[in-house]
């Protein structure tokens, strides 16, 4: 199992500064590296203070220059949101600045107010994600860009500096629906999920359909996704549950207001028709009670907790997937961070290596 570091640069309910929540991610970046994580990822998102790094290639391009070993992906770069021939330049270039130590992870975005922000229509999203993974990817392992797609024309160019080698083993796609599920599968990306529903249903919606999709194309096993989760960790077992699932239900309020969980304008964009059901779902269900089982899914505990968590979804999973750790949201403080952080790393990882 590799267990990876996600920075999701939040500011909650804009209560801090935003130079400080940037200061206090590079430092958890730097963090990462020194406790043996084995990568550090950022994320892309825009406008508002529920994720702010609107350039994570820029992000990880600081943090190459201030680590020595850990590896660097993006968790995501918003494909729609971006030009593929500067995503493939950009990450070509974070490769030759990292000694090789990039990884690309690729998103579809799921915030309308993101959308509207930058006047592309959600309609578009798929296609434009579709047509734009592979382009990025050609460009990469061959060296040279060019598109003649529904949306992206350019003639031949070279891809100058070129990465220090192809990214055919180091792709990630993030799948919750079942058709981004498969096509991860198509690009031959390693599934990345972000929890947020039972992993009993992650792995009937997603993981099977992407390992189907994958067994059709190829001759090799797929590889085990790499699972994204809110971690808190206290040697303290009542404080760990007290204010693990504090901090996991204001993020999940947070969620709730910046992708508009439960509108119904999922069900009316073309490529999220599988948003719109849920949607529908979580509101039968109601806010409260969705909250619980959001908390329920993902990791806060002693380290003893957290690895017997860790140890019933690869029972459920059928694999030994990869753990990716968000250390930092709601109003987590920073010193819990890092605690927290710490003894993930040195009480946790050892017991799946």
């Amino acid at each position: 199992m590799q267990f990876g570091l996600l920075s999701i640069f939040q500011n909650y309910r804009d209560q801090e500064d935003d130079t400080q929540v940037m200061r206090n991610e590079l430092e958890l970046a730097q963090l990462s590296d020194a406790l043996g994580y084995d990568s550090y990822w950022a994320t892309e998102h825009h406008f508002f203070g529920y994720s702010m790094c609107p350039d994570n290639l820029q992000w990880l391009a600081q943090v190459a220059g201030c680590t020595d070993r850990i590896k660097l992906g993006t968790g995501a770069v918003i494909v729609p949101w971006n030009d593929p021939y500067r995503i493939a330049a950009k990450m070509a270039l974070l490769d030759q600045q990292s000694g090789g130590r990039a990884l690309l992870g690729f998103g579809r975005g799921l915030s309308r107010k993101e959308y509207e922000g930058f006047a592309i229509p959600m309609d578009e999203a798929r296609p434009r994600f579709d047509q734009g993974t592979q382009l990025v990817l050609d460009a990469l392992n061959k060296g040279y860009f060019e598109a003649d797609t529904e949306y992206f024309t350019r003639p031949r160019t070279d891809l100058r500096p070129r990465p220090t080698r192809g990214f055919q083993d180091r792709v990630f796609s993030i799948g919750v629906s079942p058709e981004s599920a498969s096509q991860a599968a198509v690009i031959g990306a390693q599934l990345m999920v972000l929890a947020q529903q039972p992993w009993e249903v992650f792995r009937e919606v997603a993981l099977k359909p992407y390992q189907e999709k994958w067994a059709s194309l190829r001759d090799t096993p797929a590889p085990p996704p790499f699972a994204g989760q809110l971690v808190f960790c206290d040697k303290d077992s009542v404080k760990a549950k007290e204010l693990g699932g504090q901090y996991v239900r204001e993020y999940f309020s947070t969620v709730v207001d910046h992708y508009e969980i439960g509108g119904s304008h999922f069900k009316d964009t073309k490529g999220y028709e599988y948003y719109g059901n849920a949607a529908e779902a979580i509101t039968a269900m109601g806010l409260d009670k969705m909250a619980d089982m959001y908390a329920s899914v993902n990791l806060y505990g002693t380290p003893e907790e957290v690895a017997e968590q860790l140890h019933a979804q690869k029972e459920i999973l059928d694999c030994d997937h990869d753990v990716l750790v968000m250390p930092k949201y709601g109003s987590m403080t920073q010193d819990e961070a890092k605690s927290s952080m710490s003894l993930i790393a040195n009480e946790v990882i050892p017991k799946f290596r």
